[in-house]
């Protein structure tokens, strides 16, 4: 990956950012992408002075559909690799409320990862090379009443992964689905998380790049929840409405 270009959209995020640094570490140029192009300016300078590659800020709005195939057109050099880091968790009551909460929720974290990627996806193909990166989460894992306009839309960014993968795998284009579980971000800094459970923006990181190098199709970042979710989705309907989560 040594001087190569890497795309990250959501560059904003303490993931995307903790990633981009890892992957600098390593000699990765970046694009980092997001609306909010002041901040990303900043951290492109970190990158450039404390790493000493090529970092540039871009504007990208992963809800502005029609732009994303000029927005990916006008990247020169085209990137190896794109890591999604964009997302947005939302209120669950809101969204039960009022439908446009729950479609915002749902464009972000589905519809718009969806329309870049298939972009990003036809190049790669056409390129037999590359790899692309999906944060998605272990609430995608089993819809639960806490949260499930959330859990469903990355249930639906899983399984679009899934097929992704299988669809370029025969053209040598790896594609990993991330499932960091609890991450102490600021998007959760209020939740009160459980410590044993909770992994740091860098942990991910590390996680993202050694699954990146490995070709890994599916990531929990600590291990400890795929065995969590495999007893939460195996649980029976008739126990699972009963029990609080």
């Amino acid at each position: 990956m040594t001087k190569e270009w890497i795309l990250v959209l959501g560059a904003n995020s303490d993931i995307a950012v903790a990633t981009a640094r890892r992957l600098a570490l390593d000699g990765c140029n970046a694009y980092l992408a997001s609306r909010n192009v002041c901040e990303l300016e900043k951290e492109a300078a970190h990158l450039n002075v404390r790493y000493g590659v090529e970092a540039r800020a871009v504007f990208f709005d992963a809800l502005d559909f029609d732009s994303h195939a000029v927005f990916y057109a006008e990247l020169s050099p085209k990137p190896v690799g794109v890591i999604v880091a964009f997302g947005m968790l939302g209120d669950q009551l809101a969204a039960q409320r009022d439908f446009t909460v729950a479609r915002a929720i749902m464009d972000t974290n589905y519809c718009g990862a969806v329309s870049i990627l298939e972009v990003a996806a036809a190049d790669f193909e056409r390129r037999r090379s590359g790899f692309i990166v999906g944060i998605s989460s272990v609430a995608g894992d089993r819809g639960r009443k806490g949260n499930y306009v959330y859990g469903s839309a990355k249930a639906g960014f899983s399984a679009y992964l899934s097929g992704l993968r299988q669809r370029l795998s025969a053209s040598g284009v790896s594609v990993l689905n991330v499932k960091p579980g609890f991450v102490a971000t600021k998007m959760t800094a209020e939740l009160g998380l459980p410590e044993k459970l909770t992994a740091s923006p860098q942990d991910v990181a590390e996680k993202i790049v050694a699954g990146i190098k490995k070709k890994k199709d599916i990531l929990y970042v600590k291990p400890v929840w795929r065995l969590i979710m495999w007893v939460i989705i195996h649980l029976p309907e008739y126990v699972f409405k009963r029990v609080n989560l």
